[in-house]
């Protein structure tokens, strides 16, 4: 491998990696996907390459506690298996661009300025983001980054779908409806031509499932309106985030309960959703296979939030042509797709429960008036992508 592309999506704990190689026809081929796991407990490096093979399961020393220090494990990895390839670019997740980045952008001095100022929007993603930008500026100060943000696609909506109805006075500070995991829905778009042609330019609801989740409506391709808002708290119950929820309740947390602002914030983004009704797990497999009515309870909620928020944006939408599937249950569960599929029945979706167990990528009968589909994520391709555009480097298709 001569040259390379760096993915990077850092969070508080870990620091998720994608090593990309420039392959021809201007493509990107992944040469390696990976994590630093446990920063500042018990941190390790594992990754595999692009065949699912093993690369590294290592434990790191203790001086790995930030992110800072995590990008400095990494790099001497990367070195250690790429001494020899040139770094052409980094690309990063962002959660929030705010109103202005309606795409990606290369990272400027003022462009981290303006995301710094956008942290109060997305208080426990944003800081590691910048943290990471800012390592990289410090430590390869030569090597060009992009900013890919998870709201740049759902620029353009509707004012409707974006308008919060707050006096304006407020509003004018940025409270609106941004919609997240855009990465993921215009990968999805994206590939949509090639996997299913005769549903991409038409009416598609796409539901990213997982421990985020989230809800999306397409008409040609674009972002109409998603189930996410204002932060990444609404709509669908998650693995950990209650989803949307009566501003009362917040009031209430505050003053009924005397709560502060740090416990609030820690109830809302780690205690609830499926963890939260449950009482034992957040994860859909656990809860799927217990026989405790905590977790059957969970699991009903989870179904039901999705189908009524499809719902919600079938009628935005006058109708469904086509039901995506995809993330981490989306793409794995062919019991929680059978149960969405069959609460949406009456939208014209014919589950085949062969097809179903396959995995498709067509899971809906010939007959169905709307047809149901699983279509894989890959939100590190599409920042490669965007990075490989913006820097010049190849022409975004792979």
């Amino acid at each position: 491998m001569d040259d390379y592309a760096l993915v990077l999506n850092a969070g508080s704990s870990s620091l998720k990696f994608c090593v990309f190689a420039r392959a021809p026809r201007d493509a990107w081929r992944l040469e390696a996907r990976g994590q630093i796991e446990g920063i500042g407990t018990a941190p390790r490096l594992s990754a595999k390459d692009g065949a699912s093979g093993k690369l590294a399961d290592e434990r790191l020393d203790g001086t790995v506690r930030d992110g800072r220090s995590a990008l400095e494990a990494l790099a001497g990895w990367l070195r250690s298996r790429y001494d020899r390839a040139r770094l052409l670019g980094v690309g990063h997740r962002v959660v929030h661009g705010g109103a202005r980045f309606a795409g990606p952008a290369v990272v400027t001095p003022a462009v981290l300025d303006e995301l710094r100022s956008l942290v109060p929007l997305a208080p426990l993603h944003q800081p590691h983001n910048m943290a990471a930008i800012e390592a990289v500026f410090e430590r390869l100060p030569g090597v060009p980054q992009v900013a890919c943000f998870d709201t740049s696609f759902h620029r353009g909506q509707p004012p409707v779908a974006e308008i919060l109805p707050l006096p304006a006075e407020l509003r004018r500070s940025g409270l609106q409806r941004y919609g997240f995991h855009g990465l993921s829905y215009e990968y999805v778009a994206s590939v949509l031509p090639e996997v299913a042609p005769e549903i991409a330019r038409r009416r598609v609801i796409v539901a990213h499932l997982g421990s985020g989740a989230s809800v999306c409506a397409l008409r040609e391709g674009k972002s109409v309106d998603s189930s996410f808002g204002f932060t990444a708290l609404d709509g669908l119950c998650m693995s950990t985030r209650p989803g949307a929820l009566d501003p009362g309740v917040v009031l209430h947390l505050f003053q009924g309960l005397g709560l502060s602002a740090s416990e609030v914030e820690a109830i809302l983004y780690k205690k609830s959703g499926l963890v939260g009704i449950s009482g034992t797990s957040n994860d859909m497999r656990e809860l799927l296979g217990s026989g405790e009515p905590a977790a059957r309870l969970a699991v009903d909620y989870f179904v039901y939030q999705a189908a009524k928020q499809i719902g919600a944006l079938a009628a935005v939408l006058g109708g469904i042509d086509a039901l995506v599937f995809t993330a981490g249950i989306g793409e794995n569960s062919a019991e929680i797709r059978r149960r969405v599929s069959e609460a949406c029945a009456w939208l014209g979706v014919d589950l085949d429960p062969e097809a179903n167990a396959g995995k498709g990528p067509r899971i809906s009968t010939a007959a169905s008036r709307a047809s149901a589909w699983v279509v894989p994520t890959n939100e590190e391709l599409m920042i490669a992508r965007h990075t490989g555009r913006l820097l010049g480097l190849v022409e975004a298709r792979a």
